[in-house]
């Protein structure tokens, strides 16, 4: 997992993972595998799916990379604390799941908390099972 600035502004956290180097085959397997996560965590909340492909792909004008062949998020929240109006501007959490040729690419915005953080990578590091 590496964490870059993603166009010089945001603290992205980002993998990507040889389909060799996992079993999941699809991103629906992807993404049922993260909400089994979410779920099971005591703190965060399911809150959606948002079919990012079929969206952009569907508008009248747009554009998708040739190595795109899909691309969905899954979204939750870690919201435990509530205590400045401005949290909620950068809440909730989205995991972006992309297929490509060779890979998947998972990607999330850095949580401001250190521990919902920590968890999300674990999950990511989670999908690259297999040697």
């Amino acid at each position: 997992m590496k964490k870059i600035t993603f166009m010089d502004n945001y603290p992205l956290f980002t993998k990507e993972i040889a389909k060799e180097k996992t079993s999941f085959r699809t991103i629906d397997e992807i993404i049922a595998y993260l909400y089994e996560k979410i779920e099971e965590d005591p703190v965060a909340i399911y809150i959606g799916i948002f079919d990012h492909y079929t969206y952009t792909s569907g508008l009248e004008t747009h554009e998708i990379a040739d190595t795109i062949l899909d691309a969905k998020n899954i979204m939750c929240c870690f919201g435990d604390k509530l205590l400045v109006p401005q949290i909620a501007g950068i809440r909730p959490r989205s995991f972006g799941v992309v297929l490509t040729n060779e890979s998947f690419v998972i990607s999330f915005l850095q949580a401001p908390s250190p521990v919902a953080n920590a968890k999300m990578v674990d999950w990511v590091n989670g999908i690259e099972n297999l040697a």
